[in-house]
C-alpha cells in the first residue's frame, strides 16, 4: 500500500458486513487487489459482484478455514492482512455464569473468544508468510471494548483485551523485520448487524444509537484502515482509536432528548 511494498493485494477477514465489507469497498474503490474473507459465502459473492474482489468463504477459527484461506492465496506476497473479523453475544452480567443459564452463558463467552481471539491469531499467523514475501502490514481492528469496561460486557470486554494482546505482542516479536502492526480501535459504530446479533431483537439494537448525534459508520473506519496502509514505509501507526465526537468513554455517551 505504501511506495515500498510492490505487491498490493490485501485480504480483510469479517468482510461480509460492516467494517469489513467497508473495507473491501474502499480498497477497492482506490484499484486495491482484495481477497474478502467471511463464512457467509452468498453475501460475499454479492460483493464480488459489486466491487470485482476475490471471496474465501471461511470459518477462520478453524484449522481448516485457516488452511482455505492461505491456499487460496497460494504463492502470491501480500501487502496487508485487515483482521476485521469478530463481534458481540449477549449482554451478561457475570454472575450469571454461576446462574440456571450457566452453560449458555459460558458458550457465548466462548463463542466471543473464537471469533475474536482465536480467528484473529489463525488468520494472522497464517498468513506471516505471505507477508514476510510482500513485506506486508497487519492490521487488527479491535474496539474501545479492548481497554475498558462496562456492566453486561464482561464476555465481550474480555475476548477484545486479549486479541489486544496479539498485535501489542507481535510488534515486539517481529520487532527488526519489515512488518508494521497496526491496531484499529472504533469506538460506537452504527452498523447493520454488530447489536442485532449482540442482541437478537431489532428494536433493542436500534436503541444503542438512539439520540446520538453523528455515530461512527463503518465507512469512516475502512478509510482510516487505508490511511493507516498509506503512511510512509517507516511509520507505523501502533494504535488509532476513532470515536464519535459524541462519545468520551464506552459508558459516556451524550444523546439528544426527544
Amino acid at each position: 500500500m505504501n511506495d515500498t511494498h510492490a505487491p498490493d493485494l490485501v485480504v480483510v477477514t469479517g468482510a461480509s458486513s460492516g467494517i469489513g465489507e467497508a473495507t473491501v469497498r474502499h480498497l477497492r474503490g482506490l484499484g486495491t487487489p482484495v481477497v474478502a474473507v467471511a463464512r457467509r459465502r452468498e453475501r460475499l459473492e454479492t460483493l464480488a459482484g459489486e466491487v470485482g474482489c476475490e471471496v474465501v468463504a471461511a470459518d477462520l477459527a478453524t484449522a481448516e478455514g485457516a488452511r482455505a484461506l492461505t491456499d487460496h492465496v497460494g504463492a502470491r506476497a501480500l501487502a496487508a492482512v485487515v483482521a476485521n473479523a469478530g463481534g458481540a453475544r449477549g449482554v451478561d452480567p457475570v454472575e450469571a455464569a454461576g446462574g440456571e443459564e450457566a452453560e449458555a452463558v459460558i458458550g457465548r463467552w466462548r463463542e466471543m473468544y473464537d471469533m475474536n481471539v482465536v480467528a484473529t491469531l489463525r488468520t494472522v499467523t497464517a498468513l506471516l508468510p505471505a507477508l514476510r514475501a510482500g513485506g506486508g502490514d497487519v492490521v487488527v481492528v479491535t474496539s474501545m471494548a479492548a481497554r475498558e469496561f462496562y456492566p453486561g460486557g464482561a464476555g465481550y470486554t474480555a475476548a477484545k483485551h486479549a486479541e489486544r494482546a496479539i498485535p501489542a505482542t507481535l510488534r515486539m516479536e517481529l520487532l527488526g523485520e519489515p512488518i508494521r502492526i497496526i491496531e484499529i480501535a472504533p469506538g460506537l459504530v452504527h452498523t447493520e448487524e454488530f447489536s442485532l446479533r449482540r442482541l437478537g431483537d431489532r428494536a433493542r439494537a436500534e436503541a444503542v444509537y438512539a439520540g446520538v448525534p453523528g455515530p461512527l459508520h463503518a465507512a469512516d473506519v475502512a478509510e482510516a484502515i487505508a490511511w493507516t496502509l498509506s503512511r510512509p514505509a517507516h511509520v507505523n501507526i501502533d494504535l488509532l482509536e476513532i470515536n464519535p465526537v459524541a462519545q468520551a468513554g464506552a459508558t459516556r455517551v451524550h444523546r439528544l432528548t426527544p
